[in-house]
């Protein structure tokens, strides 16, 4: 999605420049100006702290995407399907808002997302706090936002163990007291397909006193929906013991109660707030509060078997994920070294329920009985899946940083970090009898209740050393401890009366049938030489690691799994040409995946995770920014070829992977790695002007992604199939006067039916033969007006 908003700032017409050499966009209107050495226009200045340290992204020998606050204005971006278009680099998989996966370079089983499975590949942070979540990532509404930057490749160095793949960081405006500031922006926007929404947003920056400022933030959105729940009835025709039908003791429902059109609408709201306290010249303290709740309905993914954008659903669909993160920054300087505290402490609650009716239509029940309400009558057998979270994370950080004018440098420090998840997951068949009822449950034909909890010690550091003027040596350690550990029971009512279960029953569980743990320990490395051969040209080599601890499984007598360890080797450039006009980043890289961490449906659907053995990945990414006057190019792509090494053997009788299996793999050595596409890109090109006292622009952008391998193992990818390739085309003009800024902007401009990704309601060698899609948004315009004071 490339669409432009003129909102934010005063505009400039001497040909605007890139705040971001990621992707596409120049800003609004406003874009900050940058002068090359003929007095014309150049491109911006980038200031990243992907390194823990302040520094201009073209110093920086790591391949990073920073979409600066102009960019993201441009692309009228709100929440994270929209910057993550944005990244090429960047994959996901998603069922809707606060439910998605996040991916970088193609390192991804497809097997995340699971509460009692594997950490995520990916990290996510808050400014200085991290927000990754066991199976869902948080969805942070993007507003008052100075930028995103996405580091690709492992970051364990600096960031941890959720960073085997990358880490994306979102870094927000802080409280400023040099100055008032205000603003507002309202936004209408339609559906070509679907209903109508909007958003109201604003912001204040007060300085108190000379010392003292606070800034706050909030927005409430309505988010219009566009997949139809389609009336329809189905026949339950139910089978003897002996295997044959009884047409006389058949029943016929219909999904009248919950048949609506766009019945995918969402309603969020939410607000930050931060007060910086300067305690002298040389220490701040600067403590913040972030809230959000969005209630969406229906599902987001549509049935292709149905028709587009639309589903025949016969039980509710909702997510209502409410979360806050309240943090402490407190800076200051031992000497001439920076030392930095960031603590945290984060909460989150989701509720959601969706419709598991393929689970009925397409598994075999072996058993007449079931079928019946115990009373003479038939029991509608339809399926409902609901579930109830309640995440808990702490994290502190202490960090020193000496002078960054030194010809040898070090960022160092301690990172302490301890989550939880407590969750239930209920499969309920609305008045199943207590023959096949889970204990203690309702309705629950199987039950999943336990309490899972992460901790990470961590010491790190990071040497800088300039051997001479333009060529620099680097070199990271992290040295960490990872332990969790799960309690609780998942099962039938069968595994409530299973050996190793133990009475009685805790926290309303019916027994405790799972109480397992993984200690690892061990140390990620980085080494880096980066030379400047000219003052705005860097070539730069990598070697880096990265690490994910392993943990055990909820099903009785499956092997616990191991840890996962990525190696990458990457050499890239970060260059300027033309009196810093046109710029010109890159990498190449090949990472090594050992011992990849996959969840794959065994026995009874019930999912598991596994050591696959090893993959690679291996690509080249790019980014191309270019001012010409008032005319603005941009455009970045990255290819990525990502399959595994070795073979990836069957389950035995016991449920766990056999060690060899010559040409009889689920997914051999060769196959495409899930997910990633091989090519995905974008452009954009912008052209400012002055017309009738009013500063104006118009902009097109273009995104192109190609097909995606929706499975990893062999007969679960030939039941999905491929999402397909697509290309999207948005276009957006403004004019902008004084303070206030109006635009419009069409985005998916020819109703382009892109798909992200393919998945199922439940295991795909249960449901796969009806692949459910999550698709880019369809046609989709609005109108946006803003203020500043």
């Amino acid at each position: 999605m490339i669409g432009i908003c003129i909102s934010r700032r005063k505009c400039h017409l001497a040909g605007a420049l890139l705040a971001s050499t990621a992707i596409a966009g120049f800003g609004p209107l406003a874009h900050a100006q940058a002068e090359s050495a003929g007095n014309g226009p150049a491109l911006e200045e980038v200031v990243v702290t992907a390194q823990k340290r302040v520094q201009n992204l073209q110093n920086v020998p790591i391949s990073v995407s920073a979409l600066s606050a102009d960019t993201l204005a441009d692309h009228q971006v709100q929440n994270f399907d929209d910057y993550t278009l944005l990244l090429p680099s960047v994959s996901y998989q998603s069922f809707g808002p606060g439910q998605s996966q996040l991916y970088f370079r193609g390192i991804t089983s497809g097997g995340d997302g699971l509460h009692s499975g594997s950490t995520p590949t990916s990290g996510v942070y808050l400014d200085e706090t991290p927000l990754t979540t066991v199976a869902n990532n948080v969805d942070v509404h993007v507003y008052d936002i100075a930028r995103v930057e996405a580091l690709s490749g492992p970051q364990g160095t600096l960031f941890g163990a959720s960073s085997l793949s990358g880490t994306l960081r979102i870094i927000t405006n802080q409280p400023d007291t040099s100055q008032f500031e205000a603003g507002y922006d309202l936004e209408a926007n339609d559906y070509g397909q679907g209903s109508a929404g909007g958003t109201a947003e604003g912001f204040v920056n007060e300085p108190i006193t000379d010392h003292i400022a606070i800034r706050l933030v909030g927005y409430i959105e309505h988010d219009g929906g566009y997949i139809d729940n389609v009336p329809s009835t189905r026949t339950y025709t139910l089978q003897k013991a002996n295997g044959t039908d009884d047409p006389a003791d058949a029943l016929t429902i219909d999904n009248s109660k919950y048949a609506k059109d766009n019945f995918n609408d969402s309603d969020g709201y939410g607000g930050r707030a931060a007060l910086k306290i300067d305690l002298n010249d040389s220490w701040s303290i600067t403590p913040s509060i972030i809230y959000q709740n969005e209630q969406s309905n229906g599902t987001f993914l549509y049935d292709p078997a149905i028709g587009y954008l639309k589903v025949n659903h016969f039980r509710p669909d909702y997510n209502n994920d409410s979360w806050y993160q309240s943090a402490l920054t407190i800076q200051g300087k031992i000497g001439n070294w920076d030392v930095l505290y960031a603590g945290g402490y984060f909460g989150r609650t989701v509720d959601s329920a969706a419709d598991y009716s393929y689970y009925t239509v397409f598994y075999d029940y072996n058993g007449y009985e079931r079928f019946h309400n115990g009373h003479g009558g038939l029991l509608d057998p339809t399926m409902a899946y609901t579930s109830a979270d309640e995440y808990t994370k702490e994290s502190h950080e202490l960090r020193f940083t000496s002078p960054s004018d030194s010809s040898l440098r070090f960022v160092g420090g301690l990172f302490y970090e301890r989550q939880t998840d407590q969750e239930i997951d209920n499969y309920e068949i609305n008045g199943l009898t207590a023959r096949y009822r889970v204990p203690s449950s309702v309705s629950d034909l199987f039950l999943t209740q336990g309490t899972r909890i992460d901790k990470d010690y961590a010491a790190f550091g990071q040497v800088d050393y300039d051997i001479l003027a333009n060529l620099t040596l680097t070199a990271g350690v992290r040295f960490f401890r990872a332990e969790n550990s799960y309690e609780g029971f998942s099962g039938y009512k069968a595994d409530a009366h299973a050996a190793s279960c133990v009475p009685p029953a805790v926290d309303g569980r019916p027994c405790t049938n799972i109480d397992a743990g993984f200690k690892g320990s061990g140390n990620t490395y980085k080494l880096s030489a980066s030379w400047k051969f000219e003052p705005d040209k860097m070539l730069y080599a990598t070697l880096s690691t990265g690490y994910r601890p392993g943990g055990s499984n909820r099903v009785q007598g499956i092997d616990p799994y191991g840890s996962d360890t990525l190696t990458n080797y990457e050499a890239g450039w970060k260059t300027s040409w033309f009196d810093n006009t046109f710029r010109l980043n890159g990498a190449v890289f090949y990472e090594l995946w050992h011992d990849l961490q996959y969840g794959l449906s065994g026995q009874n659907g019930i999912t598991s995770i596994y050591n696959a053995g090893s993959a690679h990945s291996k690509g080249v990414e790019g980014e191309a920014d270019w001012v010409i006057g008032d005319l603005e190019l941009s455009g970045s792509g990255t290819y990525v070829d990502a399959r595994l090494t070795t073979d990836f053997c069957p389950l035995d009788a016991n449920q766990n992977v056999v060690e060899s299996c010559p040409g009889a793999a689920t997914a051999p050595a060769g196959t495409r790695l899930p997910v990633m596409p091989a090519f995905k890109g974008n452009a954009t090109a912008r052209y400012n002007f002055y017309i009738g006292g009013f500063n104006s622009y118009v902009q097109a952008g273009a995104m192109h992604q190609s097909d995606t391998r929706s499975y990893l193992t062999t007969y679960e990818a030939n039941l999905l199939g491929n999402t397909h390739a697509f290309t999207t085309f948005d276009f957006s003009a403004g004019v902008a006067h004084d303070n206030w800024t109006l635009d419009v902007f069409l985005q998916n401009a020819f109703d382009d039916h892109g798909e992200l990704s393919r998945n199922s309601f439940c295991t795909p060698s249960i449901c796969g033969s009806r692949p459910q899609i999550y698709p880019i948004k369809p046609q989709f315009f609005g109108i946006r007006f803003g203020q500043r004071f």
